[in-house]
């Protein structure tokens, strides 16, 4: 068997502590949970050191070890949507839909006016542990669709090819998600 000459330009010895943080914070990030993100880390270096001949050099290591970390976030969010997904009734019907007002928020679910400003750094990292945490109280699937979605900023086929649904049902997903976001992050933020 022939190795592939890039091969050399890899240093597995080193990616623990060249890569380990960057890989362990991308994780933690898209995950909210300190333990997968360990797991998905050594996940990623066992897969990298099993696959290294096929490194073609084309990238840095580092982003060679992020892109298979990727499919290893992808990988968790597939299997974790698999679960039956539980209702939300009350982020059903967010909208009145009398004539007249169809499609006006209802009073009570209406978003609430954020006077505090997201650029600041305090505010920042304050919104970012908000965001964590409000990401962790949705059900799995609904977490995936968005982690995909809007974090990873993946085309809708291909997480409906990764989930297992319709585009129709990954935009009411969606849409259910980003409404339960909504009212978290206004309790647990703006009040």
């Amino acid at each position: 068997m022939a190795v592939n000459s890039k091969t050399n330009n890899l240093n597995p010895e080193k990616w623990v502590d060249n890569h380990g943080d960057y890989l362990y914070n991308y994780a933690w990030v898209r995950t909210g949970s300190k333990e997968t993100a360990e797991d998905l880390v050594q996940e990623t270096l066992i897969a990298a050191w099993k696959g290294k001949t096929g490194f073609r050099g084309e990238s840095t290591e580092q982003t060679w070890l992020t892109a298979i970390l990727k499919r290893k976030i992808i990988d968790h969010y597939r299997k974790k949507s698999s679960a039956r997904e539980s209702s939300f009734t009350s982020f059903s019907k967010p909208f009145q839909g009398e004539e007249g007002m169809e499609g006006h928020w209802i009073t009570d679910r209406a978003p609430q006016e954020w006077n505090k400003s997201a650029d600041a750094p305090l505010n920042q990292a304050e919104f970012e542990k908000i965001m964590e945490f409000c990401l962790s109280l949705l059900p799995d699937k609904w977490k995936s669709v968005f982690v995909l979605k809007v974090m990873e900023e993946l085309e809708t086929d291909n997480i409906c090819k990764e989930i297992g649904c319709t585009a129709s049902n990954l935009w009411v997903i969606l849409h259910r998600a980003r409404l339960k976001l909504r009212e978290c992050i206004e309790k647990k933020w703006l009040q």
